[in-house]
């Protein structure tokens, strides 16, 4: 499962190709800090899109903290979206990569192997997520997860469900099935390196 992705693009970038939806975009808390991370993790903060009152409303732009405590105390960080229909707490999460990981090449090595995945046609893109109040933290999201497409089956059992620039404005309308929305990209869509 996905713990770890990057976000290293500008404000200015996420909203000059976010109008391309046609929703406005607000900033209710201030313009956030949008300094590159090359990687955050479980209960890191980051910036989240999520929609206010459906389609035709603006979007918002809030910082969140990734996983919110689940009933055994463990983050859920991911959350399954097989069979299930998502329709509240919609959110986006703008990333340039997400990294997945896999037993070491040299089993003389303890370190997993770190692959990056990025979007083969665009700079960044966004992984389809849930947010929601909790008493312990606060508002917080989690990652949507599907059956892996065929650039990340030979690396992880699952996958994050990434959405391109198409289908932005789709998730974030509850009138629109989760189903149709989550499920893996095309082969060729991302773009697969290992990371050192």
């Amino acid at each position: 499962m996905c713990n770890e992705a990057a976000r290293r693009i500008s404000l200015g970038l996420l909203r000059d190709d976010w109008s391309e939806t046609g929703i406005p975009l607000t900033f209710p808390e201030g313009p956030p800090n949008m300094a590159p991370l090359d990687g955050f993790r479980i209960t890191d903060s980051t910036v989240i899109i999520r929609g206010v009152d459906g389609a035709a409303a603006p979007a918002e732009l809030v910082t969140r903290r990734w996983s919110w405590p689940g009933a055994h105390g463990k983050p859920v960080y991911n959350f399954r979206s097989d069979g299930r229909t998502l329709t509240h707490g919609r959110c986006l999460i703008p990333v340039d990569a997400f990294y997945e990981f896999t037993a070491p090449a040299d089993a003389r090595t303890r370190r997993k192997t770190k692959w990056a995945f990025r979007l083969a046609d665009h700079d960044w893109f966004c992984i389809a997520g849930l947010w929601r109040s909790d008493a312990a933290v606060g508002e917080a999201f989690t990652m949507l997860t599907c059956p892996p497409g065929a650039d990340v089956a030979p690396y992880h059992s699952r996958q994050v469900v990434a959405l391109g620039r198409d289908l932005w404005a789709a998730w974030l309308d509850p009138a629109t099935p989760s189903a149709e929305l989550c499920r893996p990209l095309a082969a060729g869509s991302f773009h697969v390196e290992q990371v050192a």
